[in-house]
Order: C-alpha cells, then sequence, then structure tokens
C-alpha cells in the first residue's frame, strides 16, 4: 500500500523552501560527521561526508536562486 504524503501549507513555494532548508542543514551536519571522521583517522569516510557536503552545497545556493527569482516574480 502507497501512502501519499502531502504538504502541510498549501504554498506553491513550500516544498522548495522545505528542500532547501534540508540541503543547508546538511551543508551543517556534514561538517560534524567530518569532523567526527577525521578525529577516528577514518579519511576514506571524511572524503565521502565532504562530497555529500558539496552536492548539498550546490543544491542549497541553486534552491536559493530559484527562490529569489520566483519570489520576484511574484512581485511583478
Amino acid at each position: 500500500m502507497v501512502r501519499e504524503i502531502s504538504s502541510p501549507v498549501r504554498d506553491k513555494n513550500y516544498d522548495l523552501i522545505h528542500a532547501l532548508q534540508m540541503s543547508l542543514e546538511h551543508v551543517y551536519r556534514m561538517e560534524i560527521y567530518i569532523s567526527d571522521a577525521e578525529e577516528r583517522g577514518d579519511k576514506e569516510l571524511a572524503t565521502w561526508f565532504r562530497k555529500i557536503q558539496e552536492n548539498n552545497r550546490k543544491a542549497g545556493e541553486q534552491g536559493k536562486q530559484m527562490l529569489m527569482d520566483r519570489l520576484q516574480r511574484e512581485k511583478s
């Protein structure tokens, strides 16, 4: 059985804002994980966390730009 998840807010930008928030939160969270891996001497894991962090940083920047563009268009 597939359960649909519905957005608590019926705003067209809600999902974008939520995904943006999650991406930026993961940038911060990966910093902690990187530090933990380095303290344990696990360079392979630290490198992997850095790649995830960079992907989330890029997604965050793209999301911020997309949100700014959308909000600017709505003002017009």
